[in-house]
């Protein structure tokens, strides 16, 4: 089934997501690509939202270290958290590999059941060490994760993930990460008009923020989660899907 994830502040927004039909309420603090939230936020959004409905949160977009990167998933999947990204900014495909698989196993010895995604990023700073379209769903499949996502980490300059990408790399994009196996994220600036074009892609989750919010003077990452704009997303996914 495919699915809508939307990044929320804390309780109140989790549950205004999960109102509007949301199936994953991703924990962050919106500034950045992947804000990291306290792990007190995690537990407090998983204990308000049913248990039907996931959550997600993040380790950030850096990662300093091997030990404390796998002492952080630990830490949040302890918190609460069902699904676990990493982000994998400034690591070759080697490196990577090598991180990921210490972080699968870390979070899987102790939370079998717990989900881990690798995050990768298609701007162009980033793409001199990584390419998502063409390293990212082999890098899901030797670190043993169960998916990989593809956000944008420039949130400051008007680039969104399909600035970067055609629907056709897109797709080609998920049907390589089906055919190993493993589950295809997308997320970057995704706008309500862009949804269409990018659950026929086949993707199994399409991560949001911005177009779930309701408009502010600022940017829309730090407006408030509305349950009445999250249904309006939630009607874009197919029919069959639903």
């Amino acid at each position: 089934m495919q699915r809508l994830l939307v990044s929320v502040r804390g309780k109140t927004e989790a549950l205004a997501a999960y109102k509007g039909g949301a199936h994953i309420a991703d924990v962050e603090f919106p500034g950045s690509a992947l804000g990291t939230p306290y792990p007190l936020n995690v537990a407090t959004v998983r204990k308000a939202v049913p248990a039907r409905m996931q959550v997600s949160t993040n380790i950030g977009e850096k990662q300093a270290c091997r030990a404390t990167a796998c002492q952080a998933a630990l830490g949040i999947a302890a918190a609460g958290a069902d699904l676990i990204k990493c982000g994998m900014a400034e690591l070759s495909p080697k490196a990577a590999e090598y991180l990921g698989r210490e972080l699968v196993r870390t979070v899987k010895r102790w939370f079998p059941r717990k989900g881990v995604f690798p995050a990768v990023f298609p701007d162009e700073e980033m793409c001199r060490f990584f390419d998502p379209l063409k390293d990212g769903p082999n890098l899901a499949r030797r670190m043993k994760a169960d998916g990989v996502l593809i956000d944008t980490f420039r949130k400051d300059i008007g680039m969104g993930l399909t600035d970067y990408y055609s629907q056709k790399e897109l797709r080609k994009f998920v049907a390589d990460c089906h055919r190993l196996g493993v589950e295809a994220w997308l997320a970057g600036s995704v706008t309500l008009e862009e949804l269409p074009d990018l659950w026929a892609t086949n993707v199994d989750v399409i991560c949001v923020r911005g177009a779930a919010c309701k408009k502010s003077k600022g940017a829309e990452r730090f407006g408030s989660v509305q349950a009445d704009i999250v249904k309006q997303l939630v009607a874009r996914i197919p029919r069959t899907c639903r």
